[in-house]
C-alpha cells in the first residue's frame, strides 16, 4: 500500500520553515531556515537539506547540512542566524543561494554545482564599484531574499516592513548581472509596505516580508507575508520588477478567511508568522507555508497544501490540512500520529502562540532527539481537529493518552457534527491506549475531538477501529 503523506511533511522533529521548494530534475527540494526544537530565537541551526521524488511526496530524505551558519567570512564566530534563503539555477547551469543573517542588511550568495550539495561562500551582492546593497546611502536594509533567473539575469527581491516604520517603504527587486552578485538594475519597489498601502489595491494585506517569485505562463507571481503575518498573499504583474497588483491569501496557518467548514473569522489554530511559496510538481501546484509548535514561534514546521488556478490566473485560499501532500484524503484506517492535527484551538480564540497556558505541539528531549511529537496541555474546552478522511466501515476510534485527566473525548466527524461518541480516559503516567466502538459515517470527513473534564492530557495517536 502507498506510503501516505502529511502536515507536516517532514519528520515531526525537523523544523524547517520559510521553505522555498523548486522541482529539479525528478526531485523537489525544499530550502528553508532551520529552527530548534524548543529554540529561544528564530533560525538557530546551519541550512539542512531536504527533497523527494516528484512521484512520491511522502518520502523525504535529508541531504544534510548545505550552509553552516559559520560558512560565510561575515560570520565566521558563528554568532549570527541564517534567517531565510532562496536558491536559484544561474546563467551557468550552478546552483546560487542567497541569503540574509539576523544582525546585518546585506545579501550574501553561496554556490553549489547541485541541488543539495554543499554550498561554498561565493561573494556579497554589490554595486559596481564593490559597496553592498544595504550598505549604500538611500539604501534600505536587505531581508529576505528571493530570487528568479530567466536567461542571464536575476532578479532579487528583498524587504521588510515592520508596522509603524515609515523609513522602510515595500518589497524591492534589484536585477543583477550574469555573476550573479553584481547590480545592473538598481532596486524598485513591488509591492508596498502597511504604511504606504492606501490606495494601492494591497490595504490590509500590504508587505511584511517573506519575498519569493515565481513565474506561470506570462504572469509573475510575487508570493509575500502580509502585515497580519499569519497569511501568506500573492500579487501579478506581466513584468518582474512590477508594477505588481494585488491578487488574494494563499494561506492563512490559522484558516482565517475559510468559510466551509467553520466561520471565516474563527481562528482554528495558534499561528504567528509565515514564509514560503508556490510550486509546480506532477502537474499539480502547492502553496508552501510553516505553522507554530512548541507553544512559540521559535519552532516552526513546513506543511504545503494544493493550489488551484481559475482561467484568469487567480488562486483560491487554500484550507489547511492534515494530508496536504497526499493528493486526496488519508485512508480512514489503521492509527496516525497526533501532531499532523491541522486545527488545535481553544474556547478563548487566541490567534497566535505564545501563551503558556495553552495546548500545544511538542515533543520529549532536547533538539537532537527525534521522538515522536505529540499534543500536550490540553484542557476542558481543547479542540483537535484532523482533516480529511475517507472512511468506509469504520466501527470505531482509538486514541493515545497519558497526563493526570479526569475526562473524557467527545467525537465528531465535523466540526459542527453532532457527538458521535465519547472516549472515557484515566489518570496515568504512561501511553495508554483507549477503544471506544462508534460508526462513523462512510464518506470523506475530519476527525475532531473535544476533550470534556478536568487535569491535564496529552494525545500521541489517533486511530480508526475497522476501516477498509
Amino acid at each position: 500500500m502507498k506510503k501516505q503523506a502529511y502536515n507536516p511533511y517532514l519528520p515531526s522533529w525537523e523544523y524547517i520553515p520559510d521553505g522555498e521548494p523548486y522541482v529539479f530534475g525528478d526531485r523537489v527540494y525544499v530550502y528553508g531556515s532551520h529552527d530548534q526544537f524548543n529554540g529561544c530565537v528564530f533560525c538557530m541551526g546551519d541550512y539542512m537539506g531536504w527533497s523527494a521524488p516528484v512521484d512520491d511526496l511522502a518520502s523525504w530524505r535529508c541531504e544534510g547540512v548545505t550552509f553552516p551558519r559559520d560558512g560565510d567570512p561575515c560570520n565566521a564566530d558563528g554568532k549570527m542566524c541564517l534567517y531565510a534563503p532562496d536558491v536559484t539555477r544561474g546563467p551557468d547551469g550552478r546552483y546560487y543561494l542567497y541569503y540574509v543573517y539576523d544582525k546585518v542588511g546585506f545579501v550574501s550568495v553561496a554556490v553549489c554545482d547541485s541541488p543539495a550539495g554543499r554550498y561554498r561562500f561565493l561573494g556579497y551582492v554589490k554595486d559596481k564599484h564593490g559597496v553592498r546593497l544595504g550598505e549604500r546611502p538611500g539604501d534600505e536594509p536587505q531581508f529576505d531574499p528571493g530570487v528568479l533567473t530567466e536567461g542571464d539575469t536575476t532578479y532579487l527581491y528583498t524587504g521588510f516592513c515592520g508596522h509603524g516604520d515609515k523609513s522602510r517603504h515595500g518589497a524591492m527587486c534589484t536585477v543583477l548581472e550574469p555573476d550573479m552578485l553584481t547590480i545592473r538594475e538598481e532596486p524598485v519597489f513591488v509591492a508596498p509596505g502597511a504604511m504606504y498601502a492606501e490606495g494601492t489595491g494591497f490595504e490590509g494585506h500590504a508587505f511584511f516580508e517573506a519575498s519569493s517569485i515565481r513565474k506561470r505562463g506570462d504572469l509573475y507571481y510575487f508570493v509575500y507575508s502580509s502585515q497580519v503575518m499569519h497569511e501568506l498573499c500573492w500579487a501579478t504583474a506581466r513584468d518582474p520588477r512590477g508594477p505588481f497588483t494585488y491578487g488574494g491569501v494563499l494561506v492563512s496557518n490559522v484558516d482565517l478567511g475559510i468559510s466551509s467548514y467553520k466561520p471565516a473569522d474563527m481562528p482554528v489554530a495558534f499561528g504567528g508568522n509565515n514564509h514560503g511559496s508556490i510550486v509546480e510538481i506532477a502537474g499539480q501546484w502547492y502553496v508552501f507555508y510553516h505553522r507554530q509548535t512548541n507553544g512559540h514561534w521559535f519552532s516552526r514546521q513546513g506543511c504545503a497544501e494544493p493550489i488551484f488556478f481559475d482561467d484568469q490566473g487567480r488562486i483560491a485560499q487554500a484550507e489547511i490540512t492534515s494530508c496536504g501532500l497526499n493528493g486526496g484524503p488519508l485512508r480512514g484506517a489503521g492509527d496516525y500520529p497526533a501532531h499532523i492535527a491541522c486545527h488545535l484551538f481553544t474556547p478563548g480564540g487566541d490567534l497566535y502562540a505564545g501563551n503558556p497556558a495553552l495546548p500545544m505541539i511538542t515533543q520529549d528531549g532536547g533538539d537532537d532527539c527525534k521522538a515522536q511529537a505529540y499534543i500536550a496541555r490540553i484542557t476542558e474546552g481543547t479542540v483537535i481537529g484532523f482533516r480529511d478522511f475517507d472512511c468506509r466501515g469504520v466501527t470505531g476510534v482509538a486514541v493515545e493518552v497519558r497526563g493526570y485527566t479526569h475526562g473524557s473525548f467527545d467525537v465528531r466527524a465535523a466540526f459542527d457534527g453532532p457527538v458521535l461518541g465519547s472516549i472515557p480516559l484515566q489518570s496515568s503516567n504512561v501511553w495508554e491506549r483507549y477503544e471506544v466502538q462508534m460508526p462513523i459515517p462512510d464518506g470523506v470527513h475530519g476527525l475532531w475531538l473535544t476533550y470534556r473534564g478536568g487535569g491535564t492530557a496529552q494525545l500521541r495517536s489517533v486511530g480508526f477501529l475497522g476501516g477498509a
